[in-house]
């Protein structure tokens, strides 16, 4: 690891693996001291069997218990299933993704759920949390807003974890997180060596000060967390990011083909930043296709798939938003 990376990762990388390491008490005198208000957002497209767990463990622990958390918005992208009425029984406040700033029209993907919610929301903080999460995840939110309550130089903060993989039946202690290490990783490495100290760059837990997240724009698909990494670090330097280590993280796993799609949507992301950041205006743009193979008994059938990435513009360019926050 290069040495500003290393510096990086011993200095701003804490542990919240439970609640027992979290001083709560202390984060909700820092949170009024601030004058914060404290939005939880949950992306989901039919989450049914996870959502409402999840919506009503953060309810009650960070909204009635304890008033950590202003608002808990349920992103809901067109779910077919019973996500949008399981969430707000549990007690948060659904939003449909096509209803909001509905001049910009409706994209599919996770990233346009989580750029929309800028608009969505009121929280000077955001914290953002997947909505397949299995295991116990009531230290997440107070862990993700800790280094952002506690040091101003903070905008952005990355959870990190261990990933189980479940495996024909058989659950192995490590070993989630492979597009990460297969694809995302190496890239990283290779073209922003000082990003290198990110145990989870693909994580879908992290919070941030709405004044950085409304400065960059969102990948619509599967891209969106290694975007808004590479372009904080722009916005933010690499002091004005951390990581939290939260312990374990549990959630269900994808086929090997729907993987190589996230693979490349990953890839056209990172390719089109390196583009950006490149002097030779001659540089190829990346592709827009994945092709995978399948063997149907008689040989290889090809299937391709489109890769490429569609992305919003920062949000504080959308003059709906604009307007309303002036």
């Amino acid at each position: 690891m290069r040495p500003d990376a290393g510096a990086w990762f011993e200095h701003r990388t804490t542990s919240a693996t439970s609640l027992a390491e979290i001083d709560v008490p202390g984060l909700l005198a820092a949170k009024r001291r601030g004058g914060h208000r404290v939005s939880v957002v949950l992306p989901a497209r039919n989450e049914a069997a996870t959502v409402g767990g999840l919506v009503a463990d953060l309810v009650a622990r960070w909204v009635v218990d304890v008033p950590l958390v202003d608002e808990v918005v349920v992103m809901d992208s067109d779910s077919t299933d019973d996500t949008a009425a399981i969430a707000r029984a549990a007690g948060a406040e659904v939003v449909a993704t096509a209803d909001v700033l509905p001049a910009q029209g409706s994209r599919p993907g996770k990233g346009e759920a989580l750029w929309k919610s800028l608009a969505a929301t009121t929280g000077d903080l955001v914290v953002f949390l997947d909505s397949d999460l299995l295991n116990d995840v009531s230290h997440y939110v107070p862990g993700l807003l800790t280094p952002l309550l506690t040091d101003r130089r903070v905008s952005y903060v990355k959870g990190c974890y261990t990933r189980p993989l479940s495996v024909d039946g058989q659950v192995r202690a490590a070993g989630g997180g492979r597009v990460t290490e297969l694809t995302a990783r190496p890239l990283i490495n290779a073209l922003w060596p000082e990003l290198a100290g990110f145990v989870q760059p693909l994580g879908g837990e992290y919070a941030g000060r709405r004044s950085a997240l409304e400065q960059v724009p969102f990948v619509s698909g599967y891209g969106v967390e290694v975007g808004l990494l590479v372009d904080l670090l722009q916005v933010c330097g690499l002091p004005g990011l951390a990581q939290v280590d939260l312990g374990t993280r549990v959630h269900s796993h994808q086929t090997d083909e729907a993987l190589g799609v996230m693979a490349g949507q990953i890839v056209s992301t990172v390719l089109a930043r390196a583009k950006r950041g490149s002097s030779d205006r001659h540089r190829a743009a990346p592709g827009g296709l994945l092709t995978q193979f399948a063997h149907d008994g008689e040989g290889f059938v090809p299937t391709s798939i489109p890769v490429a990435v569609d992305q919003r513009p920062p949000m504080i360019a959308v003059r709906e938003y604009a307007e309303r926050v002036a």
